[in-house]
């Protein structure tokens, strides 16, 4: 083992993840932190792995679900992301969501409390200088305008951008539960939860309609001129959406299927909006789907006209901010370096993928890696057939290049899934064929079982 000090830029939820692995595996870590000497749009508080979207985490079924399935290998790996979750998950069906502000205290007790992490309170504006050596620069989605302007001069190459959003909160004893219900779609029941874990506010096809032309007619926030890059598909305000035309939300986040009004359930509702639970209280939930550009006044206004929410009072309203990405495919190898400065490895968001735990997964390797460099061992990424390796490879080069397919395609944010697995073989059932979605089934417990199998094996074989 050698006495060599790693440096990480960014204290997320990656950055977080990194200096946790790099210390537990008997390395020093410098980390660094510009909060609270700089704030951003979306950060509230100068707390470590701080949460500025959503609370959930999503579904923790490492059975059938390729983000449950990257929960249950980082486990595995020890990560202090995921212990930090566990330890403050609220109620959400099948899904692990957590009380942020607890959530993220864990993270930052957790590093300030480990001997061989020092965190720096400070501002880092350009690339890190040579005499750092070994640094991960886990800046996040909304890195500093003049580093991200840094690190593209050093690797010559333009930063990409997309919006996240954010979704208004409500105050739970503010909703009128006397036309609303307690029901997890189908009512499924997930961990820490009891079948019942979403307030559904249901509408009529009028009120539905209504709904979507006052979202496609409401004043939005107008953007900056640095902002005109386009929209994440997997994260669209909910306007976009309902421009989309006009049963575009009630096929998506807004569907009614697996639900009963227990109030009239022999009434099926055209439409349901649903809220989480937000805080380990229960007095805050946030309205799923529902990320927004509109302006607050008009979120205010819209959302009032939403059956139960009528008299709704908002803990927070809805918003979007501005994302930097590398074009991490042309940028970087597979081991996260960049290229044109090998001593600089990346991780997070800031790598192209999307969600928590993605961004928590590639720290989580990014720190593994420096550790095998440090130490003088070989860096080998998790074998493809796991989550974390599908990920790492989706980022390093997964997606189609112009080249492959003639014709123009930049690198896009992903979330893990299980598209990015390589195929796997599913024996038929004996004696007969597959009916109904049991293929499906069959298929994704046989990815999800052969990505633990092979991370487990990764684990053992060598790496910290």
């Amino acid at each position: 083992m050698t006495d060599h000090t790693i440096h990480i830029v960014g204290a997320g939820l990656a950055g977080s993840e990194a200096a946790w692995q790099i210390a537990e595996a008997g390395l020093s870590v410098v980390l660094h932190e510009m909060r609270p000497s700089r704030s951003t749009d979306a950060h509230k508080t100068d707390g470590l792995a701080e949460l500025v979207c959503s609370n959930s985490f999503r579904s923790d079924d490492a059975t059938a679900n390729a983000v449950g399935v990257l929960h249950a290998e980082m486990r595995l790996a020890g990560s202090l992301i995921m212990a930090s979750a566990d330890a403050n998950q609220v109620p959400a069906g099948g899904a692990l969501a957590v009380d942020r502000e607890g959530f993220s205290r864990a993270v930052t007790e957790a590093i300030a409390r480990h001997s061989r992490i020092e965190l720096r309170r400070e501002v880092v504006s350009t690339v890190p200088p040579e005499e750092w050596g070994s640094t991960i620069v886990a800046t996040g989605p909304l890195t500093a305008p003049e580093l991200a302007e840094s690190i593209r001069l050093a690797t010559g190459a333009d930063s990409l951008a997309f919006f996240d959003a954010i979704a208004p909160i409500v105050h739970f004893d503010s909703i009128d539960m006397n036309k609303a219900w307690f029901q997890s779609r189908y009512d499924k029941v997930g961990p820490g939860g009891t079948g019942k874990d979403y307030i559904n506010c249901p509408m009529n096809r009028e009120e539905y309609e209504a709904f979507v032309n006052a979202l496609i007619s409401g004043e939005k926030t107008a953007f900056h001129e640095w902002e005109g890059t386009p929209y994440f598909d997997g994260c669209l305000p909910i306007e976009v959406m309902a421009d989309r035309g006009i049963e575009t939300l009630r096929h998506g986040p807004m569907k009614p299927m697996g639900l009963t009004n227990a109030h009239k359930p022999d009434e099926k509702p055209y439409a349901v909006v649903q809220l989480r639970q937000d805080n380990a209280l229960g007095t805050l939930y946030n309205m799923v789907g529902f990320q927004t550009k509109l302006k607050y006044g008009e979120q205010t206004r819209i959302f009032r006209t939403i059956p139960a929410l009528e008299n709704a009072e908002f803990a927070r309203l809805g918003g979007l901010h501005r994302n930097t990405y590398l074009d991490s495919p042309r940028l970087l190898d597979q081991s996260l370096r960049l290229k044109a400065l090998p001593r600089l490895r990346f991780a997070g968001q800031i790598t192209g993928c999307e969600g928590y735990v993605e961004s928590a997964a590639v720290g989580l390797m990014a720190g593994r890696f420096a550790v095998a460099e440090a130490n003088g061992l070989s860096v080998t990424p998790p074998p493809v057939t796991t989550a974390t390796g599908a990920l790492l490879a989706h980022i390093t080069g997964g997606h189609l290049s112009a080249e492959e397919e003639g014709g123009k395609r930049s690198f896009q944010p992903m979330n893990v899934n299980f598209g990015l697995f390589p195929p796997v073989q599913i024996p038929r059932p004996e004696g007969r064929r597959f009916r109904g979605k049991e293929k499906t089934t069959a298929k994704k417990r046989a990815l999800a079982e052969r990505a633990l199998d092979d991370f487990a094996s990764w684990l053992a074989g060598g790496q910290p």
